[in-house]
């Protein structure tokens, strides 16, 4: 009950400062390019850069054969635009109390906010990216569907996984400075492990159930039934249960583990 409290109370916080975050969200996005010539259309370029050589390394280079009947292209970028997102913002949540210090002593200021700032700085990104992906889809004849609408949820599942995960690392990194690497690491490995670049069909389908623990798992792969299968999240309701039973969980840890850990951030810092 008592931490039912405290989340209240979180939701509360969010909802009356909304603006703030908003401000402070479009500020780190602004600074982060500051001084830069092409400024923040950096935070643009690279990801479509990428993109563009997968596409010729793939399309052009290795003539990739179609995933089912749709080109290769579109399969690959679909996975690749959610995991752009999730990895991103990560790594800049992880680090969102430490680049803010300042604030940790600020007796009306709730740190507890400062990941979400990043997280929602970097869904700016996303957001463009799948505007993106939909003009990709256009540009290669396929309309918009009704699944489309399924992309809001979606991207819910991710902010809310990924507000529990920055929690603990954002805290954690605070007193084991090497998390932030580790995290990296950690990423670069989930990156090649999560079926990006290649089908889950090619596994066994005794060890697919190791690859479907991966939450991560769980966003690429309802991006693409949104784009690609035309699936509704529902239709697979065991993978759905299982990622918000695990979402929950690291949900509850992240709180707990940045509520216990938060007196301490003064003395470190």
């Amino acid at each position: 009950m008592n931490y039912l409290r405290h989340f209240g109370l979180f939701i509360k916080d969010i909802i009356q400062s909304r603006f703030l975050i908003l401000e402070l969200a479009k500020n780190d996005f602004r600074e982060k390019y500051l001084g830069s010539y092409l400024g923040i259309l950096w935070a643009f370029l690279q990801p479509i850069m990428t993109i563009f050589i997968f596409w010729f390394v793939f399309e052009v280079g290795f003539k990739s054969k179609p995933a089912g009947d749709f080109p290769f292209i579109l399969w690959l970028v679909s996975g690749l635009i959610p995991w752009f997102f999730f990895s991103e913002a990560l790594l800049n949540a992880t680090n969102s109390i430490i680049s803010n210090s300042y604030l940790v002593n600020k007796v009306v200021f709730r740190v507890s906010i400062l990941p979400l700032i990043k997280i929602i700085s970097a869904l700016a990104i996303h957001i463009f990216f799948v505007v993106f992906l939909i003009i990709i889809f256009l540009l290669y004849g396929y309309s918009p569907t009704i699944y489309y609408l399924q992309i809001i949820y979606y991207i819910t599942a991710s902010l809310l996984l990924l507000l529990g995960f920055s929690w603990m690392t954002s805290s954690l990194v605070i007193f084991l400075k090497d998390i932030s690497q580790a995290i990296g690491v950690i990423l670069q490995f989930g990156f090649w492990g999560t079926p990006i670049f290649w089908s889950l069909d090619i596994i066994p389908e005794k060890y697919q159930v190791l690859f479907k623990l991966n939450p991560v798992y769980y966003i690429i792969q309802g991006f693409r039934n949104t784009f690609i299968y035309h699936r509704w999240f529902w239709e697979d309701a065991s993978q759905t249960i299982y990622f918000w039973l695990v979402t929950i969980i690291i949900f509850a840890i992240g709180a707990l583990v940045f509520r216990k850990l938060r007196p301490h951030f003064a003395d470190v810092l």
